[in-house]
């Protein structure tokens, strides 16, 4: 429980990353999610890519909606910085945030109901406006925390807990983030660690709008026989598209394969994405063939994971704005407020 204290105590022999901290140092709370709930799963591939990122703590912001999702970041990066957003506005402050400090690494952590539902219009305008972060989306189809209700992500025709048949569409946020310009779009399974946790590192590290969605299975009220987002569902239906290393720009890169089965992708910062194709035709760097694989295979009830989508000349919103290099947190009143004559001619360019 969050109110039981993490020892202190570190031994002395724990592995310490490039710059001194030990895996232990990216933790948070205990975890009050229920025993096995895949949410927790995801804070531990969130833990593991900071930690080899070699990310010092107080570097990251990271922000969250409402639901058992958004109850997640108090379970890792303990000495980072924190907000706990109302229902479905994370996006909207975290662009505030975003603009006034882009020194930090922006972490969005929110659910289906958060992002789907009350914060669909707040998701749909942070991919299309570019907003550097990574948005992880903790997704499994039901609202946990007011006892397994369809969420808008639920496939048409799956069951509920109590036999009910979901006759609804399902909002596919993989398809909108591609839709509306997201340069960097993943999915994954919580079940899958090695898959996971690069893609939580390259999110981490791209220049522009990049978002996962994360099938999450929820163990007390989606993990039964006609659930679409089960652990065993999930599994018996997963279409991996490629098997994804992050490389860092500090690192030697060798690699010996023959021609068409890796494909290198170079990050803004130096970093690579390195995708061992398990499909020889299929294009990470395709907007719209990425987005009609995904539809073709979910027709057969497949459910593709992997790096969907990258733009590896992917800009962000101050880029757009062309805001300056110095944030603005860091600016004093003269220079946020240089006066009437200023103003006057900023207004009169715009005539």
């Amino acid at each position: 429980m969050t109110y039981i204290a993490k020892p202190r105590l570190r031994h002395p022999t724990l592995e310490t990353n490039k710059v001194g901290y030990t895996r232990r140092d990216y933790e948070g709370k205990i975890s009050t999610l229920c025993a096995g709930c895949g949410h927790d799963s995801i804070s531990a591939a969130i833990i593991q890519a900071c930690w080899e990122l070699d990310i010092e703590p107080h570097r990251v912001a990271k922000l969250s909606g409402i639901g058992c999702s958004s109850k997640t970041p108090d379970y890792f990066l303990g000495a980072s910085h924190g907000f706990n957003t109302v229902h479905g506005r994370m996006p909207s402050v975290l662009t505030g945030a975003n603009l006034a400090n882009r020194d930090l690494l922006y972490l969005g952590v929110s659910g289906d109901g958060d992002s789907a539902s009350i914060g669909l219009g707040q998701f749909a305008h942070a991919m299309r406006r570019g907003v550097r972060m990574a948005y992880i989306v903790e997704n499994n189809g039901v609202y946990g925390l007011t006892k397994g209700q369809f969420s808008a992500t639920a496939d048409q025709g799956s069951k509920s807990k109590k036999g009910a048949i979901n006759s609804d569409s399902a909002v596919d946020l993989v398809g909108m983030a591609l839709q509306l310009g997201a340069t960097y779009v993943g999915r994954a399974f919580s079940g899958n660690k090695a898959q996971l946790v690069p893609l939580i590192k390259g999110a981490i590290t791209h220049g522009g709008a990049a978002f996962i969605d994360v099938i999450s299975p929820c163990v007390a009220f989606n993990n039964h026989p006609g659930s679409t987002k089960s652990y065993d569902y999930v599994r018996e239906h997963n279409e991996a598209v490629s098997r994804i290393d992050f490389i860092s720009s500090r690192s030697e890169i060798t690699a010996e394969y023959a021609p068409g089965e890796v494909v290198d992708v170079r990050q803004h910062d130096g970093s690579l994405l390195r995708l061992r194709s398990l499909h020889r035709s299929y294009d990470p760097t395709n907007r719209h063939a990425a987005m009609i694989y995904m539809q073709e295979h979910q027709a057969r009830g497949e459910v593709v994971t992997g790096l969907l989508y990258v733009d590896p000349l992917a800009t962000d919103l101050h880029t757009a704005l062309n805001t300056s290099e110095q944030p603005l947190n860091a600016m004093d009143a003269t220079q946020l407020c240089p006066g009437a004559g200023v103003l006057e001619k900023l207004n009169a360019s715009l005539r």
